[in-house]
């Protein structure tokens, strides 16, 4: 995947959002972006038309991953509107998870297949240029006092957030770490997944979104060691 977003001309620096519910494709492409040296932009499930407006201007997303849809929001339609509208102007391309096809959109199975050879060079080439104060994740906050504000953050702040965030629980390698709540938060992707990543855990997601009965089972059914 790392490659094959360097195949889709995006380059070291430029901002990538990803904007879906939990899925095994978030991590992905969080491990993805990081390798290429992009800059990952979380969109919260959540926003609605004028919100993900603002926030993919805010940074200047040259790419977006998206899902089709998610409750009562239908995510490709809201960017076709925007897009018509030439109201994302630094959007170039959008990503979309899951089997359907949408005109205008790539979709995610491509992405996987599109790096070649010299992709996979240049990756081998980034990995020695890279460095652990680079800008490499950027999060807005809640929003609730005014316009949402965009935190950046380096490899070094949220590997070791996620780090010693597992190393005050206990974290072990082997251990099963149930995650319920939303990537797109810093809970989720840096002390759950890189919590897990950087103790040999696995990373086990109940739900797309947060449901208690789900994660009672996911529980049960997985040998989930810890929540």
């Amino acid at each position: 995947v790392a490659a094959g977003l360097i195949a889709r001309g995006l380059r070291p620096g430029d901002r990538v959002g990803i904007w879906a519910p939990n899925c095994a494709e978030w991590t992905v492409i969080q491990f993805a972006t990081a390798k290429a040296g992009l800059i990952l932009v979380n969109i919260n499930p959540a926003y609605r038309l004028t919100e993900v407006e603002y926030a993919l201007n805010k940074v200047g997303c040259r790419a977006l991953v998206t899902a089709v849809r998610h409750k009562s929001s239908a995510y490709v339609e809201m960017l076709d509107t925007l897009i018509r509208e030439g109201r994302l102007p630094n959007l170039e391309q959008v990503i979309t998870l899951g089997p359907e096809t949408h005109p205008g959109c790539t979709p995610y199975a491509d992405l996987r297949a599109a790096g070649g050879a010299a992709d996979h060079a240049r990756l081998i080439e980034l990995s020695a240029t890279l460095q652990f104060d680079d800008p490499i994740n950027i999060q807005f906050t809640s929003g609730t006092t005014g316009f949402p504000k965009g935190a950046t953050l380096s490899h070094h702040n949220i590997l070791n957030n996620g780090f010693f965030v597992g190393e005050a629980i206990g974290l072990a390698p082997g251990e099963r770490l149930c995650i319920p709540v939303p990537l797109y938060h810093c809970f989720g992707m840096v002390m759950g997944n890189l919590g897990c990543m950087t103790h040999g855990a696995t990373m086990v997601y109940p739900a797309d979104a947060f449901d208690p009965l789900s994660v009672l089972q996911t529980v049960q059914a997985e040998r989930c060691t810890g929540l």
